[in-house]
């Protein structure tokens, strides 16, 4: 048997669900040597596309986006504007009340309640949204200088952008930029208003996690229709923010915050932040808009797991989410109220387990969540983001387990019994060097860090199938020689802002405990416009920016990554023999925890969530087309599968769903739900 038989007798033993970890590491490390830059497999398409380049942004909902647009050549579009609930000139519309917000009421001891009973806020008006990003810009004295050193994936006409945009105000207060910030109405409201609140300046980051993107979308069978047979409406999302606890990102509120609020009070998370938009009609988004008007944007793209960063990313790679174990692939529990050394700082209680039950005298204040615990009053060290879906005697789970079941069409929660899976931001198993992170012996080496995990991935895939890809994450190389190094604060030359939880594969065994296959397939940006200028370019790119232009509320802002992602279209442009077979993916982790009108289909215990921007930049994908198919980021991993001709990640992968079927006059509700498209609605491949 040679090498390459090696690794396709892995892949065919991976795709059984049989763990085949040692074997395919084994087959990968002395086949890869032998495999060229370029494969043959490479050009084995079934479309003209030979290059596919996803660029994944982060948090922003496609309404926050794109609530106003107005689509090209008659077609139609489900946003803000097109369902009334907002007009071109971003005030409320006719329809406002289809998006009105409401405030409820969940105290111990009551268990997790998806859908609590409601009422309306106190003056019927907005949790006043709060100030959130930096005072002045993250680049040290806004040094212009310093921030071409610090980050090389922007355009020249961009910097000016990264060191511009700060608050000048006090953080967590009223925003005081946002016109009417205490009088806002209880539904979507416009952000920018052409002068004190511009596109350019830095906004809040509402709250987006598991549970609470559940409780977000208020979904309840009972409300089911033909039209929304969900039951979903997305009336908490300020509700939510201004009640639960995340780790930091809030105050606990005391029992007297229940139904009623006043804008005055002190609050949690960034109060109704959530209820943002930008108005392309008024000049924001250019870029985006742009983009859109000549190519192919879905209007119905959807995260793929309620919540946040690393568990979306994580699904985009695998299909599926990954678990806690011994590293070795075998299911085990997590840290469960375990005490902590004494000579660690601020040692406490280790409970990894999600527990979104209420605390006690709090209104929806999660008893365990989130970084540094997220229990009230509690010493809590390590907070909970791991859940046995499997158990309905866990916190949180039979909530949502018995509304997937009392849906007309029943959806299977897909939870494996003694599985705790990851549902919200931990570190990978794996250091930049292929070093075990879970086991380094420095300071909280277990805390807030999964174990190395055996989950198959697209990259496994790829890797037996022949195909060449890579994971390009911007700033890598000044990552991997110091992963403890964090200049967020003082940005310089060797800032390091790569992002260790967007990056799939580096939670994975198969790809970073080999030395080869880790050096060749993860690498950073500045690799990526070397490839695209000298055509050497992969099968298969994942670009992931860092954290200062990927658009990250707060921490970013969407005009950066704007430029990000026109430098790299720019490039592949300008390479007419890469532009005639690429096909360009720009889209979003997750929504950021921002309303979204969109309907919202249930898949499996994990999401859907809200949709996200997606637009597709090719030469067959010209023409401003809307898609209204049902996708999400798992999608992607279809149109990769069906464009080269193999099989899903994995027996139980999301990549096994079946395209959608709809109902005439209805393309946005998949009748044989759970189903997801490949994303080929989105091309025309008669037209070059």
């Amino acid at each position: 048997m040679n090498a390459k038989q090696f690794v396709s007798t892995a892949r065919r033993a991976a795709r059984t669900g049989i763990t085949a970890v040692a074997v395919f590491q084994l087959a990968v490390g002395s086949a890869f040597a032998q495999w060229p830059d370029k494969s043959p497999r490479d050009g084995e398409t079934v479309t003209p596309i030979k290059h596919v380049i996803v660029i994944i942004g982060e948090n922003r909902s496609f309404d926050h986006v794109f609530a106003t647009y107005v689509p090209k050549n008659g077609q139609k579009i489900w946003n803000l504007l097109s369902e009334g609930i907002v007009k071109a000139d971003g005030t409320p519309g006719p329809n406002f009340y289809k998006a009105e917000q409401s405030a409820a009421y969940d105290e111990a001891p009551d268990a997790f309640l998806l859908s609590p009973a409601k009422t309306t806020f106190q003056g019927d008006v907005l949790p006043a949204p709060l100030v959130g990003g930096p005072n002045d810009s993250y680049v040290t004295n806004d040094n212009l200088t310093l921030a071409k050193q610090s980050e090389n994936g922007l355009p020249a006409e961009y910097y000016a952008d990264l060191v511009s945009g700060g608050t000048g105000q006090t953080s967590a207060t009223p925003d005081q930029r946002i016109t009417n910030v205490n009088d806002l109405p209880p539904g979507p409201f416009q952000l920018t208003n052409g002068s004190t609140f511009t596109y350019n300046s830095y906004s809040a980051s509402p709250v987006h996690r598991f549970y609470q993107m559940w409780q977000q979308l208020d979904c309840d069978a009972a409300k089911a229709t033909n039209e929304n047979p969900s039951g979903c409406d997305a009336h908490l999302f300020p509700w939510v923010e201004t009640t639960v606890g995340a780790g930091t990102n809030g105050v606990a509120q005391p029992a007297s915050f229940s139904t009623e609020y006043s804008p005055t009070s002190v609050t949690t998370g960034e109060g109704s932040t959530a209820m943002g938009f930008y108005n392309v009609q008024k000049g924001d988004v250019p870029y985006f808009k742009s983009l859109a008007d000549k190519y192919s944007m879905s209007d119905n793209f959807h995260q793929s797991v309620d919540g946040g960063t690393g568990a979306n990313h994580i699904m985009l790679g695998h299909g599926d989410m990954i678990y806690f174990s011994d590293g070795k692939g075998h299911a085990i529990v997590p840290p469960h109220n375990q005490e902590v050394d004494a000579n660690t700082p601020n040692a406490g209680v280790v409970d990894e387990v999600e527990n979104p039950n209420p605390a006690k005298n709090t209104n929806n204040w999660y008893s365990e969540d989130g970084y540094g615990g997220g229990s009230y009053g509690s010493s809590s060290y390590g907070g909970g983001s791991y859940t046995d879906c499997a158990d309905l005697t866990q916190p949180g789970v039979a909530e949502i387990v018995h509304y997937l079941q009392s849906l007309n069409r029943p959806i299977p929660s897909r939870c494996q019994s003694g599985h705790y899976y990851l549902l919200n931001n931990y570190n990978p198993g794996y250091f930049g060097n292929g070093n075990n992170a879970y086991t380094d012996e420095s300071p909280d080496n277990t805390v807030f860090t999964i174990p190395p995990s055996s989950v198959r991935s697209i990259g496994d895939e790829l890797i037996g199938d022949n195909i060449s890809w890579k994971y390009y994450g911007d700033q890598w190389n000044n990552y991997v020689p110091d992963p403890y190094q964090l200049n967020f604060a003082a940005i310089g030359a060797k800032t390091d802002e790569y992002c260790t939880i967007c990056n799939p594969f580096q939670y994975d065994t198969s790809i970073m405990a080999n030395a080869s296959v880790r050096t060749a397939h993860i690498q950073d940006t500045a690799n990526l416009y070397q490839d695209i200028q000298n055509g050497t370019l992969p099968a298969v790119s994942f670009v992931k920016p860092s954290g200062l232009v990927d658009g990250h509320p707060s921490s970013s802002k969407l005009d950066l990554f704007e430029g990000f992602t026109k430098k790299i279209v720019d490039a592949v442009q300008s390479n007419p023999e890469l532009w005639k077979d690429t096909a360009i993916f720009i889209t979003f982790d997750e929504g950021g925890g921002y309303y979204d009108s969109g309907y919202v289909q249930p898949l499996d215990y994990f999401g859907d969530g809200t949709r996200i921007p997606l637009i597709v930049v090719s030469r067959y994908s010209m023409g401003g087309h809307i898609s209204h198919e049902y996708s999400d980021h798992v999608s992607i991993l279809k149109f990769i599968e069906r464009n080269w001709g193999i099989g899903p990640v994995t027996n139980r992968s999301r990549d096994n769903f079946p395209d959608p079927v709809t109902a005439p006059g209805n393309p946005y509700v998949p009748l044989n739900s759970p189903a997801i498209g490949d994303l080929f609605s989105l091309f025309n491949f008669s037209h070059s």
